[in-house]
């Protein structure tokens, strides 16, 4: 996709002025192009001097530079040759928000969640150096990634490795939300010091004067400076890596005198940037949280364009937990750095002492949980479908095999739209489905959302863990409705809908329940919400395997292995012998685009279930009748997944 010679080679000839220009010149594109797609806009607003800079003196056509996740990477998109694409952000057939190998050949290691970066770049160090191949190798990692386990578990190596990574850290306090942790002490102390401010004065003034020998005689002393005088031992130094910082993130002169003088040493470094999230755009810079990732909004004011009568399901989940902790004192709510996105500020406000952000770790946050859950704690770790993805190995071994009763609110859970592939929670169901023990829930709109919640919390005695899975998707409705109108379902029940006058039954989950209901009313079908994905409701699909000749299953995930599965599985058991069809997404990664433009690619919107639903329909009355000569061919196709 690149159309245009990199920016990046014109950079370098351009004057410290020319630069301070177009860097006001870039962040007011992205603005603009955030604001009309949605997209990062604080966390990308805060990268664009310290980019400049690191691009002027790393060529990425001769070293690798290599980004750990696309929330900082706009201004390394817009230097690559995607300028004028840049305008495309997040729309189908667009560029991706986030790094992507077949977009472009200097997103050299695609990222979409955080942690990547370091762990990839000594594994491409190691192959270069089987190939006699030297390159310089940049990570460009944010603090948030440091409380990551994988990107701890590959700076552990460093020093065994022998690498010689150059590692530059961005720090600006926050990953999506405040950062928390002794590594986040850690930095705040280095950012805070005020011996900071001598040595960066020293290192401004030196850098421009100093001969190339008087080099390693600076680097000594930022190294020894800030081991003994600042913290004493230095944690980055421990593990192998020489130490240089903090450094103004928005000076382009001082960053580029320093990337200078670590490129000369063959040794592995630390760069450690400070920058503010949101610069240069007032509302965002006082509220970086808000604007870490936004919808559509006024470019100019930071207000949303948006339907007010509208809510989100993670509103709604937040709300609901903390009027229910109100009535139970175990009720403890968990996240990975994502207190803003899965619903719970007004929760960690109201009970410090039973919410807990563990930063990005989604392994500790599930172990976390089910500890809290020995000792009769009720946790429930709210988590991004596709983050939980990174906790594979706890679900199964820390908390199914244990029968602990964690509850997972497994939000985004479905197509997500905008954000891709990489954050697609498609595979919950199938990868929840494989583990014993563990229990799944799909709401089919807001009240069941609530009631769920509110009879797994206050009357449910859990054998062991349940996710509840539930769409980025917004509906009509008043929260203080909702909240007057809750109560206590059987949730391990499946409900009939519609009765149907054919022998033909619809069985939708989640967040595909509505439209299938209307098509079920519009044709005459037999109707059912599946809210419990597993354990299957056996009564109900017992009398469902009896009464109908055809069975279409609808989820929104993944079928390889999903409901439909499940179901057809339990159909085959029983010898069913009428056809049956599973609705779900294919067996392969979603582009990126609008959450219904998405759906509509897997013909799961409206026209889409619609349009197959008549078909099978079609097919089945032909048989039924006589009108179709190739019988054979459709009791061929039984079980037609």
């Amino acid at each position: 996709m690149n159309t245009q010679e990199p920016l990046f080679k014109k950079i370098k000839n351009y004057s410290y002025q020319e630069l301070k220009i177009f860097a006001g010149e870039i962040r007011d594109y992205i603005k603009s192009v955030v604001a009309k797609n949605t997209g990062h806009l604080s966390s990308n607003l805060g990268t664009v001097e310290f980019t400049l800079a690191l691009y002027r003196v790393f060529d990425p056509d001769e070293d690798i530079i290599i980004w750990d996740t696309g929330h900082q990477a706009y201004t390394h998109k817009l230097l690559t040759g995607r300028y004028n694409e840049f305008e495309t952000l997040r729309q189908k057939g667009g560029i991706s928000g986030f790094l992507k190998r077949e977009e472009s050949e200097y997103d050299v290691f695609g990222a979409g969640h955080v942690g990547t970066g370091i762990p990839a770049a000594l594994g491409i160090e190691r192959a270069l150096s089987m190939a006699n191949e030297k390159k310089n190798i940049v990570v460009v990692i944010g603090d948030g990634a440091l409380t990551s386990g994988i990107s701890l578990e590959a700076i552990n190596q460093i020093k065994q490795l022998g690498s010689k990574l150059k590692i530059v850290l961005n720090d600006n306090a926050m990953s999506i939300s405040k950062n928390v942790g002794a590594l986040s002490i850690t930095l705040t102390d280095l950012r805070l010091n005020p011996v900071y401010r001598e040595i960066k004065e020293d290192i401004k003034g030196t850098l421009e004067t100093m001969h190339m020998k008087r080099l390693e005689n600076l680097l000594s002393r930022i190294k020894d400076g800030i081991k003994h005088t600042f913290l004493g031992d230095n944690v980055f130094e421990d593990f192998g890596l020489n130490y240089v910082g903090p450094v103004d993130g928005h000076n382009i002169k001082e960053m580029e005198a320093i990337f200078k003088t670590v490129k000369e040493f063959d040794e592995a470094f630390l760069i450690h940037v400070v920058t503010q999230k949101g610069k240069g755009l007032e509302y965002a810079e006082k509220d970086p949280t808000k604007f870490h990732s936004v919808s559509k909004i006024d470019p100019e004011t930071g207000e949303k364009i948006y339907n007010d009568s509208l809510i989100t399901y993670s509103k709604v989940f937040g709300n609901v937990i903390t009027k229910l902790a109100e009535k139970d004192t175990r009720i403890v709510a968990i996240t990975a750095a994502m207190p803003d996105g899965t619903g719970l500020t007004e929760f960690a406000q109201k009970y410090p002492g039973r919410f807990y952000d563990l930063g990005i770790t989604e392994q500790l946050c599930a172990t976390f949980a089910g500890g809290l859950s020995v000792k009769g704690a009720k946790p429930i770790f709210a988590v991004y479908s596709t983050f939980l993805q990174r906790a594979y190995d706890q679900l199964i071994h820390d908390i199914a095999l244990q029968k602990l009763p964690v509850i997972f609110a497994v939000d985004r859970a479905g197509i997500v739209g905008h954000d891709g592939a990489t954050h697609n929670g498609v595979f919950d169901i199938a990868y929840l489905n494989t583990i014993p023990n563990m229990k799944i829930l799909a709401p089919s709109n807001l009240q069941e959302l609530a009631n769920i919640f509110y009879s797994l919390l206050l009357y449910e005695e859990l054998t062991g863990p349940v996710a509840v899975r539930y769409p980025r998707q917004s509906e009509y409705g008043i929260l203080s409705e909702i909240v007057e109108n809750i109560s206590k379902i059987n949730p391990w029940k499946w409900e009939k809908l519609i009765e149907g006058r054919e022998k033909i039954a619809i069985l939708a989950t989640g967040s595909m329940v509505q439209p299938a209901r209307e098509i079920a009313a519009k044709y005459g079908l037999n109707m059912y919400n599946c809210r419990a994905i597993k354990p299957l409701d056996i009564n109900a699909l017992d009398m469902i395997l009896k009464d109908n000749k055809l069975i279409v299953t609808i989820e929104e995930g993944i079928r390889l292995g999903g409901f439909g599965s499940s179901v057809m599985l339990y159909a085959s058991s029983k010898n069913y012998n009428g056809r049956f069809h599973i609705m779900g997404i294919d067996d392969k990664f979603s582009e990126h685009g609008s959450r219904m433009e998405i759906l509509k690619d897997h013909g799961l919107d409206f026209e889409g279930i619609e349009s197959t639903i008549k078909k099978l329909r079609g097919e089945m009355n032909a048989y039924n009748y006589g009108i179709r000569e190739d019988r054979n061919n459709f009791t061929d196709h039984k079980l037609d997944c």
